[in-house]
């Protein structure tokens, strides 16, 4: 029953855990302009500990995530990982974010044209990738990179941005390696084939507690942006 209307620099951070069911939809809000939309969807893997921890429904509204600027020019959306100074709020109970070591970052980075930022290493053994998804001429370590492109850099180095002649954005998604086996099948992540099959099992005679809306589309009006949670307490951003 947890539903949530949000936007303009919201995160929305969900753990599926022993299962739900969630829809997204993406209803005009202005009638005298357009309406753009940058929409990440981002999976990140339960570890085999928590894969049946309780579904998590969590709410960053913009005004709670830390903007950086560690190079002129240069701003940092810091929504896992702390970036200097820049703490984001606290990732759910059993996400894999929450693991003291895990090395979680996700960052969105804007760059004006002509900035330059050197980027700080991550921890030994992680995995780091970038997106450059908007823009045009960025230079990663001096490598001419063109967009939309997904980049795998050296997670020990201390890495070099630079924004040539237009600004652009880059998404930094980091994180040391499970090193669990992965089971995949449609939206269900488990660690072996037998899990797999009572997850499909659990789904098809539990529905994970069921839909409660009349319809598979559910929408919020124009109510503006708020969250309301499973025990129907409402929050807004502030």
């Amino acid at each position: 029953g947890a539903a949530a209307r949000y936007g303009e620099g919201d995160v929305q951070w969900l753990t599926a855990g022993a299962g739900i069911q969630h829809a997204e939809m993406f209803p005009l809000v202005h009638e005298d302009r357009e309406n753009t939309l940058e929409l990440f969807q981002i999976w990140l893997n339960l570890p085999a500990a928590d894969k049946m921890a309780p579904p998590f429904f969590a709410m960053f509204w913009a005004d709670t995530v830390p903007l950086a600027r560690p190079a002129q020019g240069v701003e940092v959306t810091v929504v896992a990982g702390a970036l200097g100074d820049a703490r984001p709020p606290a990732p759910p109970p059993h996400s894999y974010a929450s693991r003291p070591g895990s090395d979680v970052a996700i960052w969105s980075i804007r760059m004006e044209a002509g900035a330059a930022w050197t980027m700080p290493p991550a921890a030994r053994g992680s995995n780091r990738f970038l997106y450059f998804f908007s823009g045009r001429n960025l230079r990663i370590a001096g490598e001419a990179i063109a967009r939309p492109t997904l980049v795998v850099v050296d997670p020990e180095a201390p890495l070099l941005l630079e924004a040539a002649d237009a600004p652009v954005e880059l998404l930094v998604l980091q994180g040391k390696p499970l090193a669990e086996p992965v089971a995949q099948y449609g939206p269900f992540v488990m660690n072996t084939r037998a899990q797999l099959q009572q997850a499909v099992a659990d789904y098809q005679r539990t529905q994970f507690g069921g839909w409660p809306w009349a319809g598979p589309d559910p929408v919020n009006g124009s109510q503006g942006r708020f969250a309301r949670r499973p025990d129907g307490a409402v929050e807004r951003p502030r």
